[in-house]
């Protein structure tokens, strides 16, 4: 089943045409990688599809709602981690949770147990209870991975996921992303790491000027850092590419749909 639909997306601010009929779909049990340099469209894309911003032109489905028509239902229906967004300082980590779980409808046994599954698994147990001014831009990623997960939504759209995580915290969201989605949900992860996109991905959209000009799958014969690379800087260009950091072949080959992909659980 399609989680995403969108067709010849077009969006204008001004002289600056952000989308120039940018066009993408992401099935269910699929974790779809949005990979681009700065300045590609990856913010003004999550911005349509999540209803925060109507397009010019161009239509889109998300979970099978229309974002420009009914925005507040598309947001109900989809867990999001905008890039660089943080938790309200005055609040700690257990008392956003409450207000989030309210917001989706859920009662206070379920985001209790939603959360500290997350806090255990990202590693913030000890942190539930600090006001989140007082912790680090690291802890405070965790608790917004967290609240796109709260409500187990069919869809979670991810903005760099791996922001200001450590290594080993990296591996468990990769793991964590591969596994959600292999459980039947769609997962959109918009990212400028190559890196990230190969280890974690079962396609990838590489998105340049407003527009998805390649994509590739796992099910191609080789699926690596390295491959995406040469097919990024053919399609976007060796100057564009100087923004995707990790441009090494660290990213590990899958040769075939189902394998591997990250750490373990």
């Amino acid at each position: 089943m399609t989680a995403i639909s969108a067709d010849g997306l077009v969006k204008t601010y001004g002289e600056l045409r952000a989308l120039d009929g940018l066009s993408v779909s992401v099935e269910r049990g699929e974790c779809y990688g949005f990979l681009g340099p700065n300045g590609a469209g990856k913010t003004t894309t999550i911005r349509v599809l999540t209803g925060q911003t109507k397009p010019d032109d161009g239509s889109a489905s998300v979970l099978g709602v229309d974002p420009a028509a009914e925005p507040v239902e598309v947001r109900r229906r989809v867990g999001v981690l905008p890039e660089q967004e943080s938790p309200p300082s005055f609040l700690t980590p257990r008392e956003y949770f409450g207000f989030v779980g309210r917001v989706r409808g859920l009662d206070d046994d379920a985001v209790e147990s939603r959360a500290a599954e997350w806090a255990v698994r990202l590693g913030f147990t000890g942190k539930l209870d600090t006001l989140h001014t007082d912790l680090s831009r690291g802890q405070q990623q965790k608790v917004m991975l967290t609240q796109a997960f709260l409500h187990e939504p069919a869809l979670v759209v991810i903005d760099e996921p791996l922001a200001n995580l450590d290594p080993i915290v990296q591996e468990t969201v990769k793991s964590a992303l591969v596994e959600y989605a292999d459980a039947g949900n769609a997962v959109f992860v918009s990212t400028h790491n190559i890196e990230v996109a190969a280890d974690v991905c079962d396609r990838v959209g590489i998105v340049a000027d407003g527009r998805v000009v390649a994509e590739r799958s796992a099910a191609d014969e080789a699926f690596t850092a390295d491959s995406l690379l040469d097919v990024f800087l053919d399609r976007v260009g060796a100057a564009d590419a100087r923004d995707v950091p990790d441009l090494g072949g660290a990213g590990a080959e899958r040769t075939a749909a189902g394998g591997d992909r990250g750490g373990d659980p």
